[in-house]
């Protein structure tokens, strides 16, 4: 049967088909290279820098961050696998368990998170250019607000945070691999500034002892508390590191489809990601703990330390290589997700580029500088809100690809209606149902942190530790409605996979 026949324009296009054996070049420098690429990034350094900020010690936040890391990069490998093996982006692989039109939910849910990422970086980068406009032209600052009070950012900034975003728009039309050489100077320049940052607020606060010698001293209670007790160290501050990189957990295989091998994504992202987010994040709670000491008052962002550590020469040579970095981490971070998951909804209308655009449009929409500016937002209704959400699709995929299916898929299905995944009307709802009861614990919680009621109790408890709840009570929904709802999906474990797709994925095994 020839290809055509065999593949549904409505499941497939160019940017959807699997990956050929030619296109797997990426070997185990590479995804290190992503990893720190990607790792290296001003919300790595204030992901334990707002911890600081927040009340907690310098330990505290590094614990969090560093088995936060060690966490995910378990089912991010086990999410790669599928990528690797059988060369299919994020929203081909969950068709497996959702069904082929149920897949949508989470290729879209995932979508989403990475265009609030894609509007948070993008203010980021942004707000660093105008800090660079101020550094050399103090008048800047002063321009005419016209913008309304409710919006939440004055003229300047906004036109700052517009042309940052023109520019991200412009590098992602031209094509992700425009990037590569930016990227290869970009995030060495932030982690030297990270290290000259570090070597100041050594010398500042008169020594490595004095520097870390600042107690936490939250006044806040429960996650926000200072007292950071095993509970609180393993509860917010983990599922906040989790969650942030919860994100590429589920899309991982977007990149690993590009592996030469299990062996290279493997290596690779064990080398890359938890001791770059390690090395990054103890910069940023040291040097925020050490800004008590020399300025009297805790500096959590990185920009605003700049702006007042040094001249304008200092603060334009580093508002530079923060823009760049930040533009190379938010073009590979935050728009693969979100274009290809866009692409997936209709294949035969919306291509990567177009996906890109729609991406770049919600960032705005959703005014990123209300959300980051915010520590507590930042961290206890974005991160770990997001992980309530992320983390049920992280259960249920790894579940059926390793526990049902026991790794065998059709590659051909996958792209066809009526096959294997086309369950109920192209939906699983099995999983559906799977998803929604994981997030709902949390759901209380969530809410509590948006102060829209007061959860208290069992509710707050679950929501600290939001991601793991939604990932074992998904995950464990799931599989027991799958044997007793769908024993066939068990039954296919034992068949023979094709040979081959003729879109040119390999047979299982091939890795």
């Amino acid at each position: 049967m020839e290809a055509a026949v065999m593949q549904d324009p409505r499941l497939y296009n160019a940017d959807l088909a699997p990956t050929k054996p030619e296109q797997r070049t990426w070997t185990t420098w590479n995804f290190a290279a992503l990893w720190i690429g990607m790792a290296i990034c001003i919300p790595t350094y204030t992901l334990a820098s707002s911890l600081v900020d927040r009340g907690w010690t310098w330990q505290a936040a590094m614990a969090s961050v560093v088995l936060g890391n060690l966490v995910v990069l378990l089912p991010m490998v086990l999410n790669a696998h599928a990528g690797t093996r059988y060369g299919i982006s994020f929203p081909v692989l969950v068709r497996s368990s959702f069904g082929v039109r149920g897949a949508h939910v989470p290729a879209l849910l995932r979508a989403g998170v990475a265009c609030g990422w894609f509007g948070i970086q993008t203010w980021i980068g942004g707000f660093a250019i105008y800090a660079l406009l101020v550094a050399i032209w103090p008048g800047f600052g002063r321009l005419p607000n016209l913008l309304p009070a409710w919006l939440g950012i004055d003229s300047a900034q906004f036109l700052c945070f517009l042309f940052f975003w023109a520019l991200n728009l412009a590098f992602v039309l031209r094509g992700i691999h425009s990037i590569k050489v930016l990227e290869s100077w970009a995030a060495p320049f932030l982690l030297l500034t990270g290290v000259a940052l570090f070597a100041w607020a050594w010398s500042e606060a008169g020594g490595l002892g004095a520097m870390l010698a600042s107690p936490g001293s939250g006044s806040g209670s429960g996650s926000g508390s200072a007292g950071f007790g095993l509970g609180s160290v393993l509860g917010a501050g983990l599922t906040s590191a989790v969650a942030f990189w919860g994100t590429l957990a589920l899309n991982i295989p977007d990149f690993s489809r590009y592996a030469r091998s299990q062996r290279d994504q493997l290596i690779g992202q064990a080398v890359g990601l938890p001791p770059t987010m390690a090395f990054f994040s103890f910069i940023g709670a040291a040097v925020t703990a050490a800004t008590v000491v020399i300025f009297g008052e805790r500096i959590a962002d990185p920009i605003t330390l700049l702006a007042r550590v040094g001249g304008p020469v200092v603060v334009v040579i580093s508002m530079v290589g923060l823009a760049a970095a930040t533009l190379t981490t938010n073009i590979a971070a935050n728009v693969v997700a979100p274009a290809t998951g866009f692409s997936n909804v209709a294949p035969a209308k919306i291509s990567f580029r177009t996906g890109a655009i729609i991406t770049a449009i919600i960032g705005i929409l959703i005014m990123p500088w209300k959300l980051y500016n915010d520590a507590a937002a930042y961290i206890f209704t974005w991160l770990i809100g997001y992980g309530a959400l992320l983390g049920p699709i992280a259960g249920i995929m790894i579940v059926d690809y390793f526990l049902l299916r026991r790794q065998r898929l059709e590659v051909d299905e996958l792209f066809r209606r009526g096959g294997r995944y086309e369950y109920r009307n192209g939906v699983n709802w099995v999983a559906l149902a799977a998803l929604g009861i994981g997030v709902a614990p949390n759901l209380p919680g969530f809410l509590g942190a948006l102060g829209v009621l007061e959860a208290a109790g069992i509710f707050k408890a679950l929501y600290d530790w939001a991601w793991f709840v939604g990932v074992l009570l998904a995950g464990g929904i799931y599989l027991l409605g799958m044997a007793i709802l769908q024993p066939a999906a068990r039954a296919a474990d034992a068949a023979p996979v094709l040979a081959a797709s003729a879109a040119g994925a390999p047979a299982a095994g091939a890795d």
